[in-house]
């Protein structure tokens, strides 16, 4: 069995932070008021130490979350149809078509999802506005990737919103999907590991337990650790 390659989210996140700060250190792009982005729920506390890692090295760095959904198809929600942010929709191509599922019926579903995202939002983000990221350098944070679909949404949405220069960052990933974002055109990828073969992103955790809305929001709030 391979070992373990991080203790918890937290050490990722540490780890992580410092070959952020090194690649936006050595970055062709200028930084312009970086801001990081954790994606729900597992990102969130990874994203937290890599924002204070930049926050060390540059002075400042914004933190918010980004809650991508998947669309489920109807009666058979294994298969996504799509993918969503609170901004941004994204179509599988014609799944809809090839499981019969009608606009009205894709519609319902993207429906459904959005009220789960908006309402986990607010609870997350409280009374704080999101984040503003136009022409600023958005650092896209999770705790792994495994297919990056949910990571390609996110990359999508925040370069609709204008975001100037687009970092992905996760402590593991397999090759191919870091490949498939570059190909995307994101600015930068940064993998701390690329297990080959790769089974699952919990394997490069000793603890991978299940993140918390609480955990979320305790890793959001600037006064925490």
């Amino acid at each position: 069995m391979r070992p373990r390659t991080f203790a918890d989210r937290r050490e990722a996140g540490r780890l992580l932070g410092a070959r952020v700060v090194a690649v936006l250190n050595t970055a062709a792009t200028p930084v312009s008021a970086p801001v990081v982005l954790g994606l729900a729920r597992g990102g969130v506390p990874v994203a937290r130490e890599v924002a204070d890692a930049i926050s060390r090295a540059t002075g400042r760095c914004g933190l918010d979350v980004l809650v991508v959904r998947k669309i489920g198809a109807p009666g058979h929600e294994e298969f996504a149809m799509g993918a969503l942010t609170a901004h941004h929709l994204v179509v599988n191509d014609d799944v809809p078509r090839r499981l019969g599922v009608s606009r009205t019926g894709f519609e319902e579903s993207a429906d459904r999802e959005r009220r789960v995202l908006r309402d986990r939002e607010r609870r997350y983000r409280g009374d704080r506005p999101e984040a503003e990221l136009s022409h600023r350098t958005v650092i896209l944070v999770d705790d792994g990737l495994a297919t990056g679909s949910s990571m390609a949404v996110a990359v999508d949405s925040v370069r609709a919103a204008g975001a100037a220069h687009v970092v992905v960052a996760a402590p593991t990933a397999p090759s191919d999907s870091v490949r498939r974002l570059q190909d995307r055109g994101v600015d930068e990828v940064v993998v701390l590991v690329m297990p080959e073969p790769f089974r699952a992103v919990g394997l490069s955790y000793e603890d991978f337990t299940q993140v918390d809305d609480d955990e979320v929001i305790a890793a959001l709030d600037r006064s925490g650790g």
